[in-house]
């Protein structure tokens, strides 16, 4: 894999404004500050950084586990939970809409996902997939994602990841296996995790990692194993470490690490992603930052970072692990440069794309984003017409009690209708549109009768 030139990326020295100001600027401007932690859902935050700022990105969100999680009394995760259970709610239903415009093929897949797994895979789909949209535009052409989850989701993540990367940006499936935990009666132990590696083109950055052979060189200048079957091509720097991952033991109760979550991941975990995928001051983002592992290991492994947590309870945890974080030689810097900064408010874009953006929300009018995307998701894509299924491109807006017999323009008198049955109506009523084409069908079908077709209908 070619990696692109790094001589020129220097890590952040400190002194960036957090609030730039709001002057048009290139894609690639980074909109934050290093060492943010921002105190919010993420999908605010992802929707105001700019585009292509990010250079990795690990995410380790819910997997639709439909448990509840709390962070244990005493510890200083205290107080931070989530129910990881999902119904469909209006605002999935409005989410889909955006998604069929933006990508349709992620929508086809969660649409696909409601009619065989129901409405609560959706929900969590839909969740995941409105996000996947926004990080796959924040980061950059040579980065990389890496989505940790496990055989619960993976599945279905994998399937919206190719409809948001591409297939042939899937770069690695990694089993992150571990043993402990208990043993059920019917059924194998569960002791992996997986991790969905992701590039965003084609020049992306890797770095191979080595480990010592489990293994003795013999005298040709050959390595075999220890069982002697079979001989291996020597490398004075070991062998390249695989897509299965068993030498990063996960966390024991008594860990050092520790921060009261049971999910909790270990920092050689992330230690290990950020080295393959990234070089020295880089910028690692987390969505998901949760206890703040991912931050640790970016500081640690000399990148800048942005974190997004919606738990308040968040900000003394990354503090105080880059407190405590051995930082090697970088443990030289100035306690202000591993000064966190948290923030509350949505970053604002200054890139083209988002200043175009922001002006077309603006808009007073009916024909808004929100509402043809809230629109096409009610409507499952389906024209209330001839009720065929059509692309977001190919539907447009239309009032149900026409705007000629003073219809309005409230949302509950709005649909969306194909091209064609948009020009049979005109500004007439549905009810128009339904005889017009019960008359056009029964026209073309008598016709095929004439005809001697009526057979193949």
């Amino acid at each position: 894999n070619r990696q692109p030139a790094t001589g020129n990326r220097q890590p952040a020295t400190g002194n960036r404004q957090p609030n730039p100001p709001s002057v048009s600027q290139n894609d690639g401007d980074i909109n934050w500050e290093n060492r943010t932690l921002f105190i919010s859902d993420n999908l605010p935050i992802l929707r105001g950084m700019n585009s292509r700022t990010v250079d990795l990105i690990y995410l380790d969100p819910p997997f639709n586990s439909k448990k509840q999680y709390a962070a244990l009394e005493g510890t200083a995760a205290e107080g931070q939970k989530f129910d990881d259970t999902w119904k469909w709610t209006e605002l999935d239903v409005r989410w889909l809409g955006e998604i069929s415009r933006r990508n349709p093929a992620l929508g086809t897949v969660i649409n696909a996902a409601k009619l065989t797994q129901g409405d609560g895979t959706a929900a969590y789909l839909t969740m995941m997939g409105i996000r996947l949209l926004e990080l796959h535009r924040v980061l950059k052409d040579t980065g990389s994602i890496y989505l940790h989850c496990d055989p619960t989701a993976s599945h279905y993540l994998k399937v919206c990841l190719d409809a948001v990367f591409g297939k042939n940006n899937f770069r690695n499936e990694i089993v992150w296996c571990y043993s402990g935990g208990g043993v059920p009666k019917k059924d194998y132990p569960r002791k992996h995790d997986v991790l969905l590696r992701y590039a965003k083109g084609k020049d992306f950055v890797f770095h191979v990692e080595r480990k010592a052979y489990g293994a003795h060189a013999d005298s040709g200048g050959r390595a075999t194993d220890l069982g002697g079957t079979r001989s291996l091509e020597y490398n004075p720097a070991g062998t390249p470490v695989t897509d299965v991952w068993s030498d990063v033991k996960p966390l024991i109760n008594w860990s050092k690490e520790r921060t009261g979550w049971k999910t909790q991941k270990p920092v050689a975990l992330l230690q290990r992603i950020i080295k393959a995928s990234s070089n020295p001051g880089d910028v690692v983002l987390d969505p998901f930052a949760g206890c703040a592992t991912a931050c640790e290991a970016a500081e640690i492994e000399g990148r800048q970072w942005i974190g997004i947590e919606a738990c308040e309870e968040a900000t003394k945890i990354v503090q105080d692990r880059l407190d405590k974080a051995d930082l090697g030689e970088l443990g030289s810097q100035a306690d202000a440069r591993r000064k966190v900064t948290v923030r509350y408010d949505i970053p604002k874009r200054t890139d083209a794309e988002g200043i175009a953006l922001a002006r077309r929300r603006r808009t007073k009018a009916y024909k808004t984003e929100a509402n043809f995307d809230y629109l096409y998701g009610v409507q499952r894509g389906d024209c209330p017409g001839c009720t065929r299924h059509f692309q977001s491109e190919d539907m447009t807006f239309d009032h149900r009690h026409p705007q000629a017999k003073d219809g309005g323009h409230e949302l509950d008198n709005l649909q969306l209708l194909c091209g064609p049955c948009n020009s049979i109506k005109g500004d007439d009523t549905m009810e128009d549109l339904k005889r017009r084409l019960k008359k056009r069908d029964e026209h073309k079908l008598a016709k095929l009768e004439r005809m001697g077709m009526s057979a193949f209908l």
